[in-house]
Parts: structure tokens; sequence; C-alpha cells
């Protein structure tokens, strides 16, 4: 075994090494391939390069590793893949019992750049920890991962994503028992058994003895999943008799989604619907979509123009790895409008309500779960229905452990729908992640029961603004990359933190909460929110998973006119304390 990091010791006996030290180790050691080498070698001269990507590691933050495809300890390769697969296995090792180790981890992949290589990279490096490996024979869905993680028995998950990151992103997600990723308190203990392994070639290789620990999963997950997805189907008849003319365009931005959703919605009864083309097969280059995520009314550009062109009533488009859609909606102008993720959000739980209302099958104790940056939308017509509201932080994760407790509690409480402003929604809880696949499927179908009224999806929001006033959100994304980008950052944040902020847009702050003091039973989390006395609110959060800056806007108001002014004076506010800043 080469010991890579031999005399590291620099500045008062502090066991880190240079940057430099580490790209040179990385050049010269035969440990890491050829064409690592050759790439690292190219960017001599480049010193900047050099510095972002050795400068340090490359973080397992809550939502596990994401990062630029590159050679580096800063980026994302098959060796800090590696690294961080070692890292959870040592974690497995030490903290599980011999039975649940025996259970294995399930691996799924999107189709991104690597994917598939850093699926088999990290299946061999489980196999040769002595764990076994399931991985699928091609990509698969995210909310297939969650669901095969409790429908496999399995102790652990992962999917090698970046989810709707640019296409130089790759990233890699953990998720536990319950199919929910890793909550805070194992993400800390696998951080810091990977932050223990400094040495790469102290990590072990597949050998002969172990190989059969991988193991190859076949389509039996395919149709569990799409059974269980199928089952969350309210109005049966409803998409049986308008399914066959109800005309939906749908495209997976050439991801993961392609399969189930089309398969979900085709077995539930939807006969007509039209697949963008050019986006239908995986590319890794996402035919040229710059930013493949349906918040983004680019990424509709081609779904929308196919609606245009065949009259199509909804378009739908999922992300990569389909946990995320973002629906565009016929307008009464015959023009298309985004629908945002808190709207769609907020008619989902209306959808759900009546529905089961209609059917009689609302429980009393049903409870709805959004996020703490989601708008009070949905949570008012769960309200006024006298159901309870459950926010929790930004994070999937979050809503799983919910409905984990639920469940541990013999069902005092039941999940009726839990949902994040991104786009995220679950319904059902055969997955504990966001799920594109039964969402895409529930659109459809309240679509579909607006359509049997003779009304569009965009008609039915507007009829809902009436009923419980019109909400607006907008969100401001300060992308900052680098190293000097997140120091930046935390700069801003510190400033909000520690500022007293009395008014913004001339409204009084009425209460500011700081999630990172532990605040309303929830785990501290690096989050500010303010509230203002017209019932709008701010917050405030760095991503988890890019070198973003975000501000949530939410306004409610009387009609559209007044909550665009409302918005646009708290924007201009943000404004100009971030200018200053900068």
């Amino acid at each position: 075994m080469h010991n890579l990091y031999k005399n590291t010791k620099i500045g008062k006996g502090a066991l880190y090494m240079s940057y430099r030290g580490k790209y040179n180790t990385w050049v010269e050691n035969e440990y890491f391939d050829e064409k690592t080498r050759e790439e690292l070698r190219n960017l001599e001269g480049n010193e900047k390069e050099i510095e972002d990507r050795f400068y340090k590691n490359l973080e397992f933050g809550t939502a596990g590793l994401r990062g630029v495809i590159a050679a580096g300890t800063n980026r994302i390769n098959i060796y800090t893949v590696r690294r961080a697969t070692f890292g959870l296995a040592n974690y497995i090792l030490k903290n599980t019992t011999k039975e649940e180790q025996a259970r294995g981890v399930v691996i799924a992949h999107d189709n991104r750049f690597m994917s598939r290589e850093f699926c088999i990279e990290t299946a061999n490096t489980l196999a040769a920890c002595g764990i076994k490996a399931y991985i699928f024979d091609s990509l698969r869905t995210t909310p297939e991962l969650s669901f095969a993680v409790r429908n496999l028995n399995t102790i652990a998950g992962i999917v090698i994503t970046a989810s709707h990151n640019p296409p130089e992103y790759n990233g890699y997600k953990v998720y536990w028992e319950d199919g929910a990723q890793v909550m805070p308190e194992i993400a800390n203990a696998i951080t810091e058994e990977i932050n223990a392994i400094e040495d790469y070639s102290t990590i072990p290789t597949l050998s002969e003895e172990n190989k059969d620990l991988v193991v190859l999963l076949g389509d039996k997950q395919d149709t569990a999943f799409i059974e269980a997805v199928k089952t969350q189907v309210i109005r049966k008849e409803l998409v049986e008799k308008v399914g066959k003319d109800f005309k939906i365009v749908y495209t997976p931005l050439c991801g993961t989604g392609n399969v189930p959703v089309r398969r979900a919605l085709k077995e539930a009864g939807f006969e007509n619907v039209l697949v963008v083309k050019e986006e239908e097969m995986p590319d890794s280059n996402f035919a040229g979509i710059e930013y493949p995520n349906p918040e983004d009314k680019k990424a509709l550009t081609r779904g929308i123009e196919l609606a245009k062109e065949q009259g199509a009533d909804l378009v739908m488009a999922t992300d990569p790895d389909c946990d995320r859609v973002g629906v565009a909606v016929r307008t009464t102008s015959g023009e298309y409008a985004m629908l945002t993720g808190n709207q769609i959000g907020g008619m989902l739980t209306n959808y759900i309500i009546e529905s089961q209302k209609a059917e009689n099958k609302l429980k009393d104790n049903g409870v709805l779960i959004k996020t703490i940056v989601t708008s009070e939308f949905g949570a008012d017509i769960a309200k006024a229905n006298n159901l309870e509201v459950m926010n929790v932080l930004t994070g999937f994760k979050f809503i799983g452990e919910k409905i984990k407790s639920f469940e541990e509690n013999n069902n005092e409480k039941t999940y009726l729908f839990g949902y994040e402003e991104s786009y995220g929604y679950l319904v059902g809880t055969h997955a504990r992640d966001k799920d594109a696949v039964v969402a895409s499927l529930l659109i459809a179908e309240m679509a579909a029961y607006y359509y049997s009224k003779g009304m569009s999806l965009y008609e039915g929001l507007q009829e809902l603004y009436k009923k419980y006033g019109y909400f607006k959100e907008e969100t401001i994304s300060l992308t900052l990359a680098g190293k000097e980008g997140l120091e930046k950052i935390a700069e801003i944040i510190s400033y909000f933190r520690n500022t007293n902020i009395e008014s913004i847009n001339n409204k009084k702050v009425v209460e500011v909460k700081d999630y990172a003091k532990g605040i309303d039973g929830l785990p501290k989390s690096n989050v500010l929110k303010y509230f203002l006395e017209d019932e709008s609110w701010v917050a405030v959060r760095p991503s988890g998973t890019e070198p973003k800056l975000k501000f949530y806007i939410a306004v409610k108001g009387n009609d559209e006119a007044e909550c665009d002014i409302k918005v646009a004076g708290i924007k201009a506010d943000i404004d100009e304390i971030v200018n200053k800043l900068k």
C-alpha cells in the first residue's frame, strides 16, 4: 500500500497538508490513474484552480456529496466517491448489528456524466468491506430508490445524482433504513468517519471473495414501485372516463422519469400523453438545457411549444432524478403559465382534501406537513378544513421523519400530504422522499378533474385565491462560487443575524425567528425568518447543496396587483442590503 500523505504536518503541528502538497501527491502517486494525473498536470500555471480543487475535501453535508465532476479533493470523482463510501461502510460496521449489516445497501443512479461509474465504484467499495450492494441494471429515479430501501429491507440506500444542477455536477445522497435521507445526527457521524480517511490507498478494493456481494436487481422492483404509486389515485372512475381525451405534454428533461412517469400515467388511464422527443432519452448534456430544473421556465421551453402545437391541457417536466415536477397550464388567454411549487402544493392540498371528503376517506387526524420556507397557501386550506399543519426544516427527510414518527405512535396522526416550495411533493407513504412519479400522476388527476368541470388548472387556482386570499412568492438566489463566495455568504447571513432590522418594505417586523437556536421543536438550522405586520414574511438561508444564498419572499393580499407591489418592495429592500455587503 502506498502511504499517500506522509509528512503532512505544517504550521503549528496541525495535521493537514497544503493544497499544493495534496495536488503534488495526486499528480505524482501511481495510486491515482493516469487520466486523473494528466488532467491535473494540465492545470499547472493555474494556481487559483489548483487551490479551489484542493484547499478542502468535498464536504459530506446533510444531503451527502455534491460537486463538479473533476479531479481533486474538492471535486466529485471515483476517489472522493470511494472515500465517502468507505466512511459510510465504517459507520454501518461500527453502529449496526451483524443482522442489520447483512441486509445490505441498495444503490441507484441517474443519467449524468459518470453516474454509472460512481454507482459501480460505490457497490464495489461496499462489497470490499463485506456489505452486500444491490444495483439496478440502468438508471432509476430517486423515489424508487427510497421505495426500494424499505421494499428490500436494506440498512441504507444511496443515489448517485446532482438532481437539477447543471451538467458538470454530480452527487451522492445517502438514505437510511426508513427510506428517508439520513438525519443530521447520522449524517454528522458518517462525516466523521469520512474525515478520518486521509490516505485514499487504505480504502479496500473488491476481491474475488467478495465479488458475489454485488447483486443486480431485475424489474420486480419497478413493478412494485409503480403499483404502490397507482394506489394513490383517488378518483379512478374519473381518470378512466376523461383519461383518453385529456391531453398531456410530458418531458423527463433527458433524465430518469421517462419510463416510470409514462408507465404510471398509462396504467392509471391517461392515454393521451405526448413526450418532448428531444428530451425523451437519457442524455448527460440534457439536450442543451443549461439548467435542467423544472423551476426554471427555460427548461420547459420545448414542452410549452409542443403543448401550443397540439393544444394540450397540461405540461409537466420532471428533473433528472425525478424527485421534482414543474407544471405549465393553459391560461384563459390561451398562453401557458408556469405554476410555482407553492401554487401546485396548495392546489394538491385542496384537491386531496376535497376528493377524500367526497369519497368519505378524509381522516380527522390528518396532518399537512410543509417546510418553513413554503407559503401559507396550502396551510390555510388545511386549517380551514380543521386539519393540523406541521412546519419542518428545509429538506424532505424532515417530512419523512414525521411519517415515521406517526407510524411509530400507532397512527395517532395520519399523513395527508407533504411538500416544499421547490417543487417537491409526496402523496402516500410508499417513499420517504419527494416523488415526482406519484406527484405527476396526482397533478394529472387533479387537472383532469377540473377539465371534467370545463375548467383549466389555472382557473381552478383563481377559484382558490378568491376563496382563501391571493398568495404570491418569490425566491432570490444569490450565487457566490468558490472559497470567497462561501465566505461572503457567511458574512451576509451574519449581518442579518446581528442587525436589528425593524421594518421591511415599510412594514413593521413583528417577529424574527432564528432557527440556529433550535426553536419550535426543530433541530438547529442556519435560517432566519422575518414576519411582517401585513402577513408577509421573508426567510434567508444558505443552500445546503449549492454555493447559493437564498431569500424567500411570501406575501398575501386581495389580488395579484397588490401582491406584486408587496414583493417588489421587499425585493428592493433586500437588494439594497445585499449590494452594500457585496
